[in-house]
């Protein structure tokens, strides 16, 4: 029997008081389509309500698309997240003490759906001591009616660590290129990968639903099963979007490149204009290490590719974006940060982030909002 039905018929779904897990960056993985059939629906009915919505990255364009449809008072109870900076609604209810929420490490959350699927405790890492997620501080809790501990020290072998505990998952949110009839889902036109699969995974294990985003529907049995990223073994449903509510970045629909489809003349980018963000970047790259594997943070460490790209350096190195591509010239237009051009390699969210969590980065440019002279960030 065919799994396809329409978004509004998924927004259906969703219940009251669920956990809603997200497979996102910006707007890469995001169900834009069923986002705003809740949004709909809520407003019609004020159902769904009191909902968890848990997510990795930044879920939205910081403007109109993304989680800001889901920023109403009484449809979210607790959000739980790496970024919601891209949500503004999200913020004001945030800000105004309106719902429960918890700012927990981007790349603990994507790993945290491995957790959910293996039936483990949770995500053991150092990842947060002595930040504002350590539970001696502030545990992650962002507002005042924020009260439930979600981390926790504990040791090991005399050696302090935090425990991110686990939870259910009811229903997992997740977006892919093309489904067949039964579910099994592709990813060919995506930007990225990032953590569609041990979510669906999370959420079967959980006794929850998947419901999955797509822009086209094939025949059962035309897919080649090794481009099949999420089996449909794992999907209950699949829907259909408009073009512009499935795009590649917060402002891209599509480029080829970002897809990994073509490669572009690297004099064809850009260059940046010169400005005290182009200063700033031209300054870091000098610290660029030949051979070696580097991480580009957001904000102005994106712009660190364009010089190297400007200096015809960028085959000397390994760039890097946490959500799983290597190589290639990290996009450095802010809109589309997370994209590359010309990568080598694309592999998931939680397993970029095993890399970087076990040393496996020469250098990283991360950006930050505060610090001092002696190099302490406020985070």
């Amino acid at each position: 029997m065919s799994k396809v039905i329409t978004a509004e018929q998924a927004a259906a779904l969703i219940k009251d008081g669920v956990t809603i897990g997200s497979s996102v960056m910006g707007l890469a993985g995001w169900p834009e389509e069923l986002a705003i059939a809740i949004e709909k629906r809520f407003e019609q009915t004020g159902h769904p309500r009191d909902i968890t919505l848990v997510h990795s990255s930044a879920a939205g364009d910081h403007a109109q698309k993304g989680a800001t449809h889901l920023g109403h008072e009484g449809l979210v109870k607790r959000l739980i997240c790496g970024n919601t900076a891209g949500a503004p609604s999200l913020v004001r209810l945030i800000q105004e003490d309106k719902i429960e929420c918890y700012f927990i490490p981007q790349g603990v959350i994507c790993q945290l759906w491995r957790a959910i699927a293996g039936n483990k405790p949770g995500v053991i890492t150092k990842v947060g001591l002595r930040t504002f997620v350590d539970p001696r501080l502030e545990g992650g809790k962002i507002t005042s009616i924020t009260r439930e501990d979600l981390v926790q020290l504990i040791e090991i072998n005399g050696e302090e660590w935090l425990l991110y505990k686990k939870f259910p998952i009811d229903v997992a949110i997740i977006r892919g290129s093309v489904a067949d009839e039964n579910g099994n889902l592709t990813m060919d036109r995506e930007m990225c990968i990032l953590e569609a699969l041990p979510l669906a995974m999370a959420a079967k294990n959980s006794g929850g639903i998947v419901l999955a985003q797509v822009e086209h529907i094939a025949k059962t049995g035309t897919l080649h099963p090794k481009a099949v990223r999420v089996p449909g073994a794992l999907i209950d449903y699949v829907f259909t979007a408009k073009p512009e509510n499935h795009m590649q970045t917060q402002q891209t629909y599509f480029n080829p490149a970002f897809a990994g489809d073509i490669k572009v003349p690297v004099e064809s980018i850009p260059p940046l204009p010169l400005d005290a963000k182009k200063i700033i970047a031209r300054r870091a790259a000098v610290e660029l290490v030949p051979n070696s594997i580097i991480n580009l943070g957001v904000g102005i460490p994106t712009t660190v590719s364009a010089i190297a790209a400007e200096e015809g350096v960028s085959d000397e190195m390994t760039l890097t974006t946490e959500i799983g591509l290597f190589g290639g010239i990290p996009a450095s237009a802010r809109w589309d940060f997370g994209a590359a051009y010309n990568y080598e390699a694309s592999i998931d969210h939680a397993s970029m982030f095993d890399f970087y969590d076990g040393g496996g980065l020469d250098v990283t440019f991360l950006g930050m909002a505060q610090a001092d002279q002696e190099g302490n960030v406020n985070v």
